[in-house]
């Protein structure tokens, strides 16, 4: 069952950011939009997404193994 993500609290800039980072497909497309923003944007960007990752594993009721092995190998 999925569910919705909701973040309190993001201003309007996060909130495209998030709408922006939500639709990324790859690590490699994410590490491409974040490199292309300002200094200032990059870490609002990067907090962003540790926010949205928070929000996803805040719905997680059991971790597979195989979850695990897929999260260590992005890290």
């Amino acid at each position: 069952m999925q569910r919705d993500i909701q973040i309190e609290g993001l201003s309007k800039k996060q909130r495209v950011l998030a709408d922006i980072i939500w639709g990324i497909g790859s690590r490699e497309q994410f590490d491409a939009f974040v490199n292309s923003l300002p200094e200032k944007d990059r870490k609002e960007a990067l907090v962003v997404a540790d926010m949205i990752l928070w929000a996803c594993w805040d719905q997680v009721d059991t971790v597979e193994p195989e979850t695990v092995e897929m999260i260590n190998s992005v890290k």
